[in-house]
């Protein structure tokens, strides 16, 4: 069964990624806007994403781990200085972006809706 995770902010993400040990599954991470008081992330394309990647997941590796990362608020994520966009390992330009984390595997904005290609990305090697 997929081990899940849900992380909120940079340093849950950079700490998360910096004590990842070596295991047989992929990593595949979720970067989505953050949540509002209803539940729902501000991001609408995150919103429809979402439950397409959820249930996505199914196809991957019983060993992975499925990582959802609230990237911040929206005008956190749109300051051109926001760290998810700087940092060399995310280098993100758009939200939601899934990726098979530590390899080219990526999908981003409406990509994250398309069941066909979530599914290619979880069932890659």
């Amino acid at each position: 069964m997929v081990i899940k995770h849900q992380l909120k902010g940079y340093e849950a993400f950079t700490q998360f990624v910096d004590n990842l040990k070596e295991n047989k599954g992929n990593v595949y991470i979720l970067f989505s806007g953050s949540k509002s008081e209803d539940g729902q992330s501000w991001c609408p394309d995150c919103v429809r994403a979402k439950p397409v990647v959820e249930d996505a997941l199914k196809y991957t590796d019983e060993n992975s781990q499925f990582v959802y990362v609230e990237v911040g608020d929206r005008s956190f994520w749109k300051d051109s200085k926001c760290p998810f966009r700087t940092d060399k390992r995310t280098k993100l330009l758009v939200i939601p972006t899934l990726v098979r984390w530590g390899h080219p595997q990526k999908l981003e904005g409406e990509q994250c809706e398309n069941p066909d290609l979530v599914e290619m990305l979880f069932q890659e090697e």
